[in-house]
């Protein structure tokens, strides 16, 4: 991939801003995604894309890139300031032979990935390779077992209940982000879910019960009598599990009512005489 563009990969141009970007890599990726692409071109295709995506959605390489290519990223390249080797300003001890440094870690380098979020650079271990896992919604909420292909293996990844985009699971020596499809039904946000239904004015004015979807399947939902339009009804427990705890979100049921566009002369009466 080193003479590949990757701008020209994803199909955007040099100037793009970081939204264009995840968006044109979603697009493409969906694609060729070996799940769903069976083509032998599309296994190296999307391997590309995650790699271009890689380095342009974190703003540091892509600074690199744009000044020195891909030889930034490359051992024995030209390496920018900022990545490869270098003396670090902060001092530390640590203790090996099997002692534990601070907080129980025996690498400063793993210390600077607790509290920094990320990994030193002045660390001169290889980086983890990152793959994306495209899920579809009801996989991230539920979890599983899933069969994915990487570097030619087939290989079984446990998916925990409750994961979202952008999630990240350590599975050997890869990174495994998360990429979510949306869902027609229920919109998400963290372990909330949202959705609508639609009732009638009649209905609204006098109450009523009305099947509605959930995760576990369709659950009857009571409407109280003068429920009012945009009314929203909360249901916990009903949302989507909360990742490495206990218990679940809740589900937010907006109601919509209709009004009659058209009514009859004896229509008209009867509502007025209401």
């Amino acid at each position: 991939m080193a003479d590949k563009d990757f701008y020209t990969t994803l199909g955007v141009s040099n100037s793009a801003t970081n939204d264009e970007i995840k968006k044109a890599y979603r697009k493409l990726a969906l694609l060729y995604h070996p799940d769903k692409n069976k083509s032998k071109e599309a296994t190296e295709k999307f391997k590309e894309l995650s790699h271009a995506y890689e380095i342009l959605s974190d703003p540091q390489k892509r600074e690199a890139y744009d000044q020195h290519g891909e030889s930034a990223f490359q051992q024995g390249g030209q390496q920018p300031h900022g990545y490869g080797q270098q003396e670090s300003p902060f001092t530390y001890s640590y203790q090996t032979q099997g002692g534990a440094g601070f907080d129980g870690f025996t690498d400063p380098n793993d210390i600077f990935e607790q509290f920094f979020g990320g990994a030193s650079p002045f660390s001169s271990r290889q980086p983890r390779h990152t793959y994306t896992l495209t899920l579809d919604f009801e996989e991230a909420v539920k979890g599983g077992e899933k069969t994915v292909s990487i570097d030619g293996k087939q290989q079984k990844i446990k998916i925990p209940a409750g994961v979202d985009t952008g999630n990240k699971i350590r599975y050997k020596d890869y990174d495994i982000v998360m990429e979510v499809l949306p869902d027609p039904l229920f919109a998400r946000r963290g372990e909330n879910l949202f959705t609508e239904e639609t009732i009638s004015f009649k209905q609204a004015a006098l109450g009523t019960v009305i099947p509605i979807k959930t995760l576990e399947g369709i659950l009857k939902l009571k409407i109280p009598a003068g429920s009012q339009p945009d009314t929203v009804i909360r249901l916990s427990g009903k949302g989507v599990p909360i990742l490495k705890k206990t218990g679940r979100g809740s589900l937010y049921i907006k109601i919509r009512v209709t009004i009659p566009k058209t009514l009859t002369k004896e229509q008209k009466e009867l509502l007025e005489k209401f």
